[in-house]
């Protein structure tokens, strides 16, 4: 099992990945700004249930990787490294819509708001890469088994996430109508998380050195 400093910084690293909106977020508080707190709230569930699929299938695909391969396991950590800094550079060059409209979506069930989140995410390619990319950065061989390592920092991810989803989605029902209003931070979101994503891969680079 990862030891508490390395759970530490991991709870750090998350965090600092977490509080820049990325698709999710934007897709949350699109749905609190369109049908309130309660719907936010209902997407966020939807959401996580369907990163429970990706954190399970990155344990199981890791595990198997390095049943085969320690210098595997080690190439997909660099290919890890390397990916953060592609979406990082990909964020700071993204140029956005150019619009300041909101984007408006139509009014869905509480269950279909739940499954809606949860089939958009399970389905959602990068969902599954960056989780491939980002959890083994901080399992250990030498700390034990990879797969219950994978497991445990999935978990804390999603118990972090779905804080920080929900605290998004209160914030945005609250301030629905200035959001309705004004897209503007669209473009400073993106570059907030494109210098989170470079920093990381800094970061994580500089440690395996």
């Amino acid at each position: 099992m990862p030891d508490i400093s390395t759970l530490a910084v991991f709870c750090a690293a998350t965090l600092g990945l977490l509080i820049v909106p990325g698709p999710a977020v934007v897709y949350i508080v699109t749905r609190s700004v369109s049908q309130g707190r309660t719907a936010g709230l209902i997407s966020v569930l939807g959401i996580h249930a369907g990163s429970i699929v990706h954190v399970a299938a990155a344990a199981l695909g890791i595990t198997a990787l390095l049943a085969a391969s320690a210098t595997a396991f080690t190439i997909v950590k660099f290919v890890g490294v390397a990916y953060l800094l592609w979406l990082g550079i990909r964020k700071l060059l993204h140029k956005g819509s150019g619009g300041d409209e909101p984007i408006e979506l139509k009014a869905q069930s509480k269950r279909r708001l739940f499954w809606e989140g949860f089939v958009v995410n399970v389905l959602n390619p990068k969902t599954a890469i960056f989780f491939l990319a980002f959890l083994p950065q901080f399992a250990r061989p030498e700390a034990g088994p990879i797969g219950p390592q994978i497991l445990l920092l999935g978990l804390v991810w999603l118990v972090l996430g779905m804080a920080s989803d929900g605290t998004y989605a209160m914030l945005a029902s609250t301030l629905a109508g200035r959001i309705r209003k004004s897209a503007r931070a669209r473009r400073r979101m993106d570059v907030g998380s494109g210098v989170v994503y470079l920093g990381m891969a800094a970061w994580l680079t500089a440690e395996k050195a």
